[in-house]
């Protein structure tokens, strides 16, 4: 079905209601919403939730605003029968409801952006092939244009962001310019489960910010190629380094494990390019990992939750609690078994805070909404060592 920006504005018109006074809102505001379809309810529940934080206009008002989505893995893959909205990318009616409350706002020009796996392509042509239709984003809003991060562009050009206090892993991360052209930066993403980082939410989305020409398996040795290929192997096992002009690795001495590394990489890229604007969508999702990848035990689920902050840190950690999951969890703990906890290292680089007594939750109360993802871990744990004694007998 395509949109037109009327029926945007039309499903828009009936949730305006008078928005909270915009004096000093604190950033550990984290608004949560119940939303069961992606239908008509949705973009009346984002606009409370907006109202909630102070209001869109006085965020985006005259200004480019970037908005990071979730496109993991490449759209042949598939849980199921099931559409890749459904699982594990970000619906493209949240997208396209986003943006349009944000071109109501008046936002000045939107980029949508992804860096999607292996491909210089126009995000359109990849979209197409999960079969969207771009055109009902691009039209949800005056000024929205899609943008393609894997790559500088054909004149090879890049942003430096340097990371504060030096940075976990690197000193500088090197991305798209778009994103240094942007006023506002807006991470759109999925909650989900993360076999490598435990966890994957509007943090862990932004490991996607980072370009495979400087940072993927095929990256060049003196400089970026001007093409990506591969994925970003490079963060979880640490065998090889960036391309120049981004600066190698602080210490090639620390473990080469990617519970250790990518929720640090995931730290030191949110803390150079600060997220100003979090966005969490559960209507639909996926657990027990990030994509159909993950190997048996996945399960679509229907948590019918939205949630949306001003820090990610905060944000993320309402998240977790909604999740069934500590956001004070240490490594050794679920869901952080295998790797450390992104939200504390966030923390210890000034990101924000993950401490519940330091959040303040607008919407209903977290213990009357969450969804279990954490039993749900569980049965994946004792399903997966089943099926590997079946394979090897």
């Amino acid at each position: 079905m395509e949109f037109t920006r009327r029926q945007w504005l039309g499903a828009a018109g009936a949730a305006l209601m008078p928005q909270f006074s915009r004096a000093s809102v604190p950033a550990t505001r984290v608004a949560v919403a119940k939303c069961t379809d992606y239908g008509a309810s949705l973009t009346p529940a984002l606009t409370r939730m907006f109202d909630q934080l102070g209001g869109l206009e006085r965020l985006v008002k005259g200004k480019t605003v970037v908005m990071k989505v979730n496109l993991t893995g490449a759209p042949t893959y598939r849980l199921g029968y099931a559409p890749l909205e459904a699982s594990h990318y970000t619906h493209p009616a949240v997208i396209g409801a986003t943006a349009h409350l944000m071109g109501q706002a008046g936002a000045r020009r939107i980029r949508v952006v992804e860096s999607p796996w292996s491909t210089a392509d126009p995000i359109e042509e990849y979209i197409l092939q999960a079969n969207w239709e771009p055109r009902d984003i691009l039209r949800a809003a005056p000024e929205v244009a899609f943008v393609n991060t894997n790559w500088g562009g054909p004149k090879k050009e890049y942003a430096r962001f340097d990371t504060p206090k030096g940075g976990h892993i690197y000193r500088a991360i090197y991305l798209n310019k778009v994103y240094e052209e942007c006023d506002v930066m807006v991470s759109v993403a999925k909650m989900k489960d993360h076999a490598t980082a435990g966890i994957t939410l509007s943090l862990k989305n932004c490991f996607g910010c980072t370009p495979c020409t400087i940072y993927g398996e095929g990256a060049g040795k003196d400089e970026p190629t001007l093409t990506p290929t591969g994925g970003r192997s490079m963060f979880h096992m640490g065998h090889k380094q960036p391309s120049p002009p981004a600066p190698p690795e602080n210490d090639t001495s620390t473990p080469r494990d990617g519970g250790y590394r990518v929720p640090r990489i995931v730290a030191d890229i949110t803390a150079s390019r600060p997220i100003h604007l979090a966005i969490v969508e559960a209507v639909q999702t996926m657990s027990g990992g990030e994509g159909p990848w993950n190997g048996p035990g996945l399960k679509l689920v229907s948590p019918g939750l939205l949630v949306a902050g001003l820090n990610p840190v905060a944000t993320d950690a309402v998240c977790m609690r909604l999740m069934n999951y500590d956001p004070m969890a240490k490594r050794g703990t679920p869901p952080f078994e295998t790797c450390d906890n992104t939200l504390e290292l966030a923390e210890q680089l000034g990101t924000g805070s993950r401490d519940p007594n330091l959040v303040e939750v607008i919407g209903p109360a977290v213990e009357q909404v969450k969804f279990d993802f954490a039993a749900l871990r569980e049965e994946k744990k004792k399903l997966a060592p089943r099926r590997r004694g079946r394979r090897n007998a």
